[in-house]
């Protein structure tokens, strides 16, 4: 397993930005949207690895039903996944009123949006909608970008 901090090839790596992982993630190519990149059946360990089943990353392919309907493995599951779009609220936002500061307050320009989830991610948070943050140069965090070759 490697590890590369944001401040040095990362920061120079292209990152997905949100709408392009909903895309890729959600909507078939035939342009319908379902729930999870393999459909409409509820997470399992089958599909991912999330949940804490296993407490660290799992190698690609581990994990085939959970092969999103482009044939994109692991879009849920093993650590979040940077986009390259700014932490702000959506139109119409309103603070959750238990906990009014959980993401209103990183909404200041520094923070990312991450999609997906980590191995470390409660099923229950799997959806579309929801998104985590981070700062790029917070070296803490359950992130990874994607290498592609062709």
């Amino acid at each position: 397993r490697s590890t590369l901090s944001s401040s040095s090839a990362a920061s120079d790596v292209y990152k997905r930005q949100e709408p392009e992982y909903h895309r890729l993630a959600f909507i078939t190519p035939e342009g319908k949207e379902q729930m999870y990149p393999w459909g409409n059946e509820k997470p399992t360990i089958e599909h991912g690895n999330f949940g804490l089943e296993n407490w660290a990353p799992t190698p690609v392919g581990t994990h085939p039903k959970g092969i999103s309907a482009w044939g994109v493995h692991d879009l849920i599951g093993d650590a979040w996944e940077w986009t390259s779009t700014p932490f702000k609220p959506f139109e119409g936002f309103k603070p959750y009123s238990v906990y009014p500061g959980y993401s209103a307050d990183f909404f200041e320009g520094k923070h990312y949006v991450l999609k997906g989830a980590s191995y470390a991610t409660d099923r229950i948070l799997i959806r579309p909608s929801f998104r985590n943050w981070y700062q790029d140069k917070y070296p803490f965090m359950f992130a990874k970008f994607r290498l592609v070759y062709d």
